[in-house]
């Protein structure tokens, strides 16, 4: 009875509160203790929650990052929870002044190969190089799936058209908001601003909780393609538990905010009105299709037409332009073979060679190396790009020859004809902000600019033991409770040279270094092996070390030399060819060094008779 008095007199609970359960509220007295007790229905509850199966332990994550840390360029990210694994962007890097002869650097695939059974696929954050540039040389050794946005896997399956993979490997188109399974780890797409449409940032969930990887982006309010970065995402994420964050650190040292891209645009209709009597030459990069389509936009306004050159800007383009990333005008495009035809006031060309590599469009115009396109007083020419860094000297020079032909060139601060796709660091901070990570891992980017990312992090009250700044290869742990690297795995750079993929190491860049400071001397000499007698030579050829002309008596002291060694070696019937021509190199390079002060690569050549 008392009981029942006292449900009938509990007040029901209002519609939108939540409601406590009944046996929560304390008895009243004692005896309402002893009527309320059910020990047993206690027990037997107690007895069916035994019976359900443990919660299976959890595992930590790991990340290792085989490419992007402490060098610009070739990301490559594994990201591991049990025997759940998938690949984070497969990029290439330029090589350094340093790699003589190489074409372009890729991230070594060795533990790539080594864990090939667990991984479930590859997860592309955008279309530039740097983070798709080295899919064909890993596909052509093993085959995953590919996820990406639209554009991005547009601009992949023409990469793997070049290398004969088209229609070999499994491209899965995503959006915005998608969400691929891999196992117990699920990838969120999430939309963020860059400097090429269609890029996205993750949001990986793992049993553990979320880790955040932003790719390469920026905060645009005012994009020219697609929506402004998914910023409420991102803070439900943070509201949600955000185990940890990697973030972009390109410009990290930046103070600031990045500008909006319409800044550029702005800048293109003054500088349009300015050149009205001249013809208008854009370099820029062919990815950069927000600026490309401003670019059309300012000639259209204009009354001009557009001709593309370079071929990466033509097949950018057209890809974009059939995709419907790029809106033209009815007859605005013209083939680059056709701009004779047409005023040169009344056209404009858009081209490649914004870092003045040696074999861009634009370079070739500057060298007057050009097929179609001879530049001169009537152009006006803007780089719209920031030269990378390491590029600053290239660019100058293409810059000095457009000058001396009589061109007006517009570049870097002159006026806003670029701005960056990267985040600077007030940007950084709302990210960091609004994620609330645990943990931080600063990624993309030099050493320098990881550094800068990690203290701005800690600026922002996170404890240091929460902030890593690792290396290629290393191994780092995530738990609820730790971060720390566990460990280390094989990482590096595999270099390619014409269609030679890793033969070229670290012995052959260092006799190509030999060979391009201080040249290279040949001895060819012809033995008798019977009676041990020099039958012809010792003849020398030098490359690169001296002008053999006017540096005879060098030629022939040296000439004398080798000739004497051969016969003294000939004398004591040492005719081991490996033991006569270790020791002709050391008697030369002795006696050259002492003359000279160079080293010259000595290269003996001995011949039987």
């Amino acid at each position: 009875m008392a009981t029942e008095q006292a449900k009938r007199q509990t007040p029901a609970a209002p519609k939108n509160s939540v409601r406590k359960p009944r046996n929560t509220k304390a008895p009243a007295n004692n005896e309402e203790k002893k009527s309320t007790r059910q020990p047993t229905r206690r027990y037997n509850t107690n007895r069916k929650q035994s019976k359900k199966p443990a919660p299976k332990p959890t595992l930590p994550v790991h990340i290792t990052m085989l490419g992007g840390l402490n060098e610009i360029g070739k990301n490559m990210t594994l990201f591991e929870y049990g025997n759940d694994s998938f690949l984070i962007d497969c990029g290439m890097a330029f090589p350094d002044e340093d790699l003589l002869g190489v074409d372009i650097v890729l991230p070594d695939f060795t533990h790539v190969e080594k864990c090939r059974d667990k991984i479930r696929g590859i997860v592309i954050t955008h279309g530039h190089e740097d983070h798709i540039g080295a899919l064909p040389y890993l596909l052509k050794q093993m085959i995953f799936p590919i996820y990406a946005t639209k554009l991005t896997i547009a601009l992949i399956d023409s990469k793997l058209k070049e290398h004969g993979l088209s229609g070999k490997v499994p491209l899965h188109v995503v959006k915005p908001g998608d969400i691929v399974h891999f196992g117990e780890v699920s990838v969120e797409f999430i939309n963020v601003n860059h400097s090429i449409p269609d890029a996205v940032g993750l949001g990986i969930k793992t049993p553990i909780g979320y880790v955040v990887h932003t790719g390469d982006f920026k905060i645009d309010c005012t994009p020219i393609m697609g929506q402004m970065i998914d910023l409420p995402r991102l803070g439900e994420l943070g509201k949600e538990g955000v185990l940890a964050l990697m973030a972009d650190s390109t410009n990290a040292e930046r103070p600031g905010y990045t500008a909006s891209e319409r800044v550029v645009g702005e800048s293109f209709s003054s500088l349009f009105k300015k050149a009205e009597n001249k013809r208008i030459i854009i370099a820029t990069f062919s990815s950069n299709l927000p600026r490309i389509q401003q670019i059309i936009d300012a000639a259209a306004k204009d009354g001009r037409k557009v001709a593309i050159s370079g071929r990466s800007m033509i097949n950018n383009v057209t890809i974009a332009h059939e995709l419907k990333y790029l809106t033209m005008p009815e007859g605005i495009l013209v083939d680059i073979d056709m701009i004779n035809r047409y005023p040169k006031e009344k056209m404009t060309i858009i081209t490649t060679g914004s870092q003045g590599e040696p074999m861009s469009a634009l370079a070739r115009m500057a060298f007057s190396d050009h097929r179609q396109v001879e530049v001169g007083p009537d152009d006006c020419i803007i780089i719209s790009a920031t030269p990378i860094p390491g590029n600053e000297k290239t660019v100058s020079k293409v810059v000095n020859e457009l000058m001396k032909r009589g061109c007006d060139v517009v570049y870097e601060k002159m006026y806003d004809v670029h701005v960056s796709g990267h985040a600077c660091q007030e940007e950084l901070k709302i990210i960091q902000g609004i994620t609330k990570p645990k943990f931080f891992i600063p990624v993309h980017g030099e050493h320098k600019h990881l550094q800068k990312h990690a203290q701005l992090a800690k600026s922002m009250g996170m404890p240091a033991k929460n902030v890593l700044v690792t290396d290629l290869g290393k191994v780092v742990e995530l738990t609820p409770d730790k971060m720390s690297v566990v460990g280390s795995v094989t990482a590096g750079r595999t270099l390619v040279d014409g269609l030679g993929i890793g033969d070229v190491g670290s012995i052959v860049l260092r006799d190509r270094k030999h060979l391009a400071q201080d040249g290279l001397i040949v001895v060819v000499a012809t033995i008798d092996p019977i009676n041990g007698q020099i039958v012809s030579g010792p003849d020398l050829v030098s490359r690169g070390f001296v002008y053999v002309r006017e540096a005879e008596e060098l030629m022939d002291q040296a000439r004398a030399i080798a000739r004497r060694v051969l016969e003294e070696c000939c004398q004591r019937h040492t005719h081991d060819w490996a033991t006569m021509k270790s020791r002709v190199r050391d008697e030369l390079s002795r006696m050259l060094f002492q003359k000279t002060k160079r080293s010259p690569m000595i290269l003996p050549i001995i011949m039987e008779n």
